[in-house]
């Protein structure tokens, strides 16, 4: 016996109006996150490559300026993985310029540990870093 659903005018647009419930809270969630990172001190930091590369300075401002060290364009997408009260980790990807993952542990609001890898104009990078606040900007 072949029986027939009826779906009323109602339904399909309640169905429809869950679906795109569904598909936007991901992206609004991703919007509040990364409080540990805004909760770091402004200013000029030194970033110190465990590997000996020469030192590098940068001027934070939100925090997030600490991500895509490789990656200095904007336009990037990033997706959250960990978002935590000490440690964030960041997955992101440039658009022609490839892709890094980055994880950041705080252990004071003057100093952090940075781990990244990826992909930067083609070719691979891998680094581990201390970033500390050394003056202003």
């Amino acid at each position: 016996m072949i029986t027939r659903a009826l779906i009323s005018p109602v339904g399909i647009l309640s169905a429809l109006g869950m679906i795109a419930l569904g598909l936007t809270l991901p992206a609004a969630a991703q919007t509040d996150s990364l409080a540990m990172l805004g909760g770091l001190a402004k200013g000029e930091w030194t970033i110190k490559h465990r590997d000996g590369s020469q030192d590098r300075k940068i001027c934070v401002k939100t925090g997030q300026e600490l991500i895509q060290l490789r990656h200095n364009e904007a336009g990037c997408s990033r997706f959250v993985v960990e978002d935590g009260a000490n440690k964030v980790t960041v997955q992101y990807t440039c658009p022609g310029n490839g892709y890094g993952r980055t994880n950041i542990r705080k252990e004071n609001g003057a100093l952090v540990q940075i781990e990244s890898q990826g992909i930067a104009s083609g070719l691979p990078f891998q680094f581990a870093a201390e970033a500390r606040r050394t003056g202003s900007c």
